[in-house]
């Protein structure tokens, strides 16, 4: 072949070697993504798959972790409840079963229950229990965790004297004061011993709630102390130094700055304190006994319940007397929750989820709340001692 058309023969070897060569880059850069976004897809594949894998690992431990807890609510708390509210419909002597031993009645004994002049008194006895408890104890308990939280010899064996009468037995408490508050008993000894004249403590109907009260308050005050102790101590002392320097004097400090940072543990012993109130039982019983406490005007619900129930032998009325207590309870507390507790709620959550869950259209950090009331305090207490 001549030289002219081998050369022309190898430029056109040449040209057809370098469009298949770039032909191939072609074709690979395509593969190649396909090949990284094939990649892509399987590590997403396998990110959700855990992911999903995840999330039944954690339901599964929730629930192993709840059911007992579940078992043990749904067995003590929301069984009863149905069961009662079922006995309350039969006129029952607590023998067999109601519906083979005992006669329906329908809404009869709730409908009795709640005519009864002796229940509606029931009903408010540990109201004005719940009242007075608050008014006497309250004041009393905060004034002395001020005192016992300042420094001074004994303080801890005070503390100790204060917190006996609450782990005391309501058996013991009881049969104590019953002893000592009888007609003959030892307070009225001392009354006769210095000329004057013996008081019928337990049964006249005008001293008796006083006297419950005086009762519940030495019994319980312990408890309120401790609790204030504790939302004392967490009050940081920086607060105090802090209005100490801008010239605040101690009880400048103490209405500026303690009592709105105490104010949760207040609401918080507040609504122990009501519902223990409304569930009092024990020292009534113990003291008064089933029938002196309602002619000497202390009876409480639980105590009519268990006159009228166990003591007159129709269970399903007594039944029908432990869902109306529970009822008022539960609307007591869940309106002291709605209206009191929701604030102190609203400055626990953190989470913006939880807040709309909640439906709280205000929301802040706790600790900005925490700061910001803080400097509000110091600088109240600033302005109040410079007034």
């Amino acid at each position: 072949m001549p030289p002219k058309k081998l050369g022309f023969v190898r430029t056109r070897i040449n040209d057809v070697r370098s469009a298949m060569s770039a032909t191939n880059r072609i074709a690979v850069v395509p593969d190649a993504r396909l090949r990284h976004n094939d990649k892509e897809a399987n590590m997403k594949t396998t990110k959700t798959s855990k992911q999903s894998s995840g999330k039944g690992r954690n339901r599964l431990e929730i629930l192993v972790l709840s059911a007992p807890a579940i078992i043990l609510f749904v067995g003590f708390v929301i069984l009863p409840i149905i069961l009662g509210a079922y006995y309350g419909l039969y006129q029952w002597k607590g023998f067999g079963s109601p519906s083979t031993n005992g006669k329906f009645v329908g809404l009869q004994n709730y409908i009795i229950a709640l005519k009864d002049p002796n229940f509606q008194a029931a009903i408010g006895h540990p109201l004005l229990i719940m009242i007075g408890s608050l008014v006497i104890q309250g004041p009393l308990a905060v004034l002395f965790a001020l005192l016992l939280n300042q420094k001074f010899k004994g303080r801890a064996l005070i503390r100790t004297l204060i917190f006996v009468p609450y782990v005391v037995s309501e058996v013991i408490v009881g049969t104590g004061w019953s002893l000592l508050l009888q007609k003959t008993g030892a307070v009225n000894q001392i009354l006769t011993s210095i000329g004057l004249p013996a008081v019928d403590w337990l049964a006249n109907p005008k001293i008796a709630i006083w006297t419950l009260l005086l009762i519940i308050s030495w019994k319980y005050i312990g408890f309120a102390v401790i609790l204030m102790l504790a939302g004392l101590q967490s009050i940081p002392e920086e607060l105090y130094e802090a209005a100490r320097v801008d010239g605040a004097g101690f009880w400048q400090m103490q209405k500026n700055i303690t009592l709105p940072l105490l104010a949760p543990t207040l609401r918080i012993w507040a609504f122990l304190s009501m519902i223990g109130s409304l569930q009092l039982f024990d020292l009534v019983y113990i003291v008064w006994g089933n029938y002196v406490s309602t002619t000497a005007g202390v009876s409480t619900m639980a105590t009519y319940m268990v006159r009228e129930g166990r003591g007159a032998g129709n269970y399903g009325y007594g039944s029908a007397v432990a869902l109306i207590i529970f009822v008022i309870s539960l609307i007591i507390a869940l309106t002291y929750q709605k209206f009191v507790l929701n604030r102190d709620l609203d400055g626990a959550l953190t989470d913006g989820k939880a807040k709309k869950k909640f439906g709280f259209k205000k929301f802040k950090n706790e600790s900005s709340n925490t700061q910001v009331a803080a400097s509000e305090a110091v600088l109240a207490a600033s302005e109040g001692e410079e007034k």
